[in-house]
């Protein structure tokens, strides 16, 4: 129950290891969202995140025959940490089973540490049960990330924290979700001492588990999660944290891939510090229900929970920003090849920065142009839409599709007419050796590839465009082969996009 939690949080032995994090003001993030905006700097622990809290409290109160034998722990990276540096301390030793996916930078770290580090799996999910197959193959303690009433009452110190530094009104209390431990234990002890302040979950559209279950009244099991917020992708949230969620959390807000990146951004301008996207969910949450809510004039809290960042995901964050933050918008505009044109095209477009323009001669009628605008506010694209329209050009925006920011941004100017029976999919397939070899292996040697396009964005999953000429009479042939290959898949081969900027030519049309 709530109560004994208020017990075990005051009682929590996290402060042989973890420091009282500051609750600093993000003044530029303030005046821009016209509300005070306070983060909870947990990225500046000794590991980097505040996953050491929990860790501690749990093999600080094991008792010294099982301390002895040693601790085991399955993580994507920053419960790892916790638990390799709660070992160094208590002088154990620490088998950590982690995601093969899991950024090199926490498995370096877990390492440094003294933790025996052990790659299985791609996801947190696929670590547990290895993990547990070995704590009884070994008669290890395990120690869970997450669903334990003494790691959830170590994470709980961080709302202690918040209420004694700001004893004035609180209005909202924003905390990144994976598997529930951290949003468990604030939520337990701001409840029962500020319960009018609310405690507002946040996760990623492809990894949200808590709130599905929330809303289903039963833990719900995600069948895949994306990986971009390594630390929060938890498929299945954990039975005693679903209970406290369930019970003490306000709401959970879903935000996208780009908004995390926009509020890794937001928190850079502010502390010149670098979150990690699972570090940055809380801010891309607040800034979402600050837009959906209207608020303003209010003091909301930020858990700004880690900053174990890869350095080569940078350039995809510092891509992908703009977008996220409203302040790029991207089109595919059709012009024809007749004199003024381009000029009415400039025009529209007016003092407004161009961030990219990509064009290539492929049609003596038409001129098939990707360009990229800055915007100043989040309805300035649409409004720029309909110009183009209005004046007589064919616009298709671009800014939310995925596919354009992946890869037609690069690859303009393409057209074909040797690209006969097409098919134009998109694959998604983990970072790790071999994965791409293993797709190209997998293909008949009777379909040839035309197309390719592939670029490393420093993210746990890799991303490809593949165009392939397949015969009809292949159809039954190359449905296994989608079946079988084991990766997502979308056929792309009506993409607007792709149809007019790659598509085959004949007698003037797009096939």
């Amino acid at each position: 129950m709530p109560t004994d939690y208020l017990k075990r949080i005051l009682t929590a032995k996290v402060y042989d290891v973890a420091e009282e994090s500051r609750l600093e003001l993000a003044d530029i993030l303030s005046d821009r969202l016209s509300n005070r905006v306070l983060l909870k700097r947990e990225d500046m622990q000794a590991v980097f995140s505040f996953k050491l809290r929990g860790a501690y409290n749990r093999m600080a109160r094991l008792p010294a025959d099982t301390l002895a034998r040693g601790v085991i722990a399955a993580s994507a990276g920053n419960h790892a940490q916790g638990v390799a540096l709660a070992a160094r301390k208590l002088g154990c030793r620490a088998v950590i089973v982690m995601p093969v996916t899991t950024p090199h930078v926490k498995v370096d770290a877990v390492r440094a540490l003294g933790g025996e580090v052990v790659l299985t799996g791609d996801s947190y999910s696929d670590a547990a049960a290895a993990a547990l197959e070995l704590q009884q193959r070994e008669s290890l303690a395990f120690v869970h990330p997450f669903d334990d009433p003494d790691v959830i009452a170590g994470q709980g110190t961080i709302g202690m924290e918040i209420l004694r530094q700001h004893p004035g009104p609180i209005e909202a209390l924003f905390v990144p979700i994976g598997g529930g431990g951290l949003a468990a234990g604030i939520a337990c002890y701001v409840k029962q001492v500020r319960p009018e302040i609310r405690v507002i979950g946040v996760q990623t559209d492809d990894s949200d588990a808590m709130a599905r279950s929330i809303a289903a009244g039963e833990r719900v099991e995600l069948h895949d999660v994306g990986l971009f917020s390594d630390g929060t992708a938890v498929k299945k949230v954990g039975a005693e944290t679903f209970r406290l969620c369930r019970e003490l959390v306000d709401d959970v807000v879903v935000v996208d891939t780009d908004a995390i990146c926009a509020a890794i951004k937001d928190v850079f301008q502010d502390t010149r510090s670098i979150l990690e996207p699972a570090g940055a969910l809380s801010v891309a949450g607040l800034k979402a229900w600050v837009a959906r809510e209207g608020v303003n004039g209010r003091t909301l809290v930020a858990v700004t929970s880690g900053a174990n960042m890869n350095f080569d995901r940078l350039r995809f964050v510092s891509e992908r920003a703009e977008i996220g933050e409203k302040r790029e918008a991207i089109f595919a505009v059709t012009i024809p090849e007749e004199r003024g044109s381009f000029r009415r095209f400039c025009s529209i477009v007016g003092p407004r920065s161009v961030t990219e323009f990509n064009y290539r001669i492929a049609d003596p009628t038409e001129a098939h142009v990707f360009v990229g605008i800055q915007t100043s506010r989040a309805d300035e694209g649409q409004e720029l839409a309909r110009a183009f329209t209005e004046a007589g050009f064919r616009t298709v925006d671009l800014t939310e599709d995925e596919l354009g920011k992946l890869h037609l941004r690069h690859m303009v100017g393409g057209n074909s007419p040797l690209a006969r029976n097409e098919r134009l999919y998109s694959f998604e397939f983990p970072e790790r050796p071999g994965a791409l070899m293993r797709f190209l292996s997998s293909m008949s040697p009777n379909w040839n590839i035309s197309l390719f396009h592939y670029r490393n964005h420093g993210a746990d999953y890799g991303r490809i465009l593949v165009g392939m000429q397949v015969p009809a009479r292949d159809d039954e042939k190359f449905a296994r082969f989608l079946d079988t290959l084991g990766y997502p898949y979308r056929d792309e081969s009506k993409h607007p996009g792709y149809r007019l900027f790659l598509g085959a030519h004949a007698n003037g049309e797009v096939r």
